[in-house]
């Protein structure tokens, strides 16, 4: 079942025995602590891995003012970029050198595929990446909400937990990446 981000915050909720909300703008304590707290909790997370379901690639559009040094052209990042993974060009998706710097991309290219973690909507998330959300959304609301350090502490450590087994879980779901161009391999012929 496909949650959104009010599902996602409601169960967090009830994880640490609030009450469940309908809509960020409710007016109680637990919908404002939810609205504040759910969106950086949500790119934090997506942020930390390398996930297989918000790993995007996408061409970038070039800049009209190019960068002051190092590198010669600048590109607009994707509007949901939240990580770089890579650059390439030439229809690859890395291997290319580059800088980040602000909502810009720096690359000595006249174009640039980036690959990247986007932001998925919340609800194409699959059920491992919920689990570790609502988990670490729990250790996020529970301080502002319940007053408790050492409940908060406890929900840390789970949430810790639940954000290992969902790495592990979406690094099963793609091949491992093998050895490109290494002059052994090479010289076998």
């Amino acid at each position: 079942m496909a949650l959104t981000a009010i599902g996602l915050c409601s169960r967090a909720l009830i994880k640490i025995g609030a009450t469940a909300i309908t809509a960020f703008d409710e007016g109680t304590a637990e919908a404002e602590v939810a609205g504040a707290l759910f969106e950086p909790a949500r790119d934090a997370l997506l942020s930390a891995n390398a996930w297989s379901f918000a790993t995007r690639q996408a061409r970038l559009a070039r800049l009209a003012d190019d960068p002051v040094a190092d590198y010669g052209v600048a590109f607009q990042l994707p509007a949901d970029f939240l990580r770089a993974l890579g650059a390439g060009a030439g229809g690859r998706g890395r291997g290319l050198d580059y800088r980040i710097a602000g909502r810009a991309l720096h690359a000595a290219s006249d174009a640039v595929v980036l690959t990247y973690v986007g932001r998925p909507a919340e609800e194409d998330f699959p059920a491992f990446f919920d689990q570790a959300l609502i988990a670490r959304l729990a250790a996020e609301f529970c301080i502002p909400l319940t007053e408790s350090t050492s409940r908060a502490e406890l929900l840390q450590r789970l949430a810790e937990s639940e954000f290992r087994r969902a790495r592990q879980i979406d690094a099963l779901q793609d091949s491992q990446p093998g050895f490109e161009d290494f002059t052994l391999i090479d010289a076998r012929g």
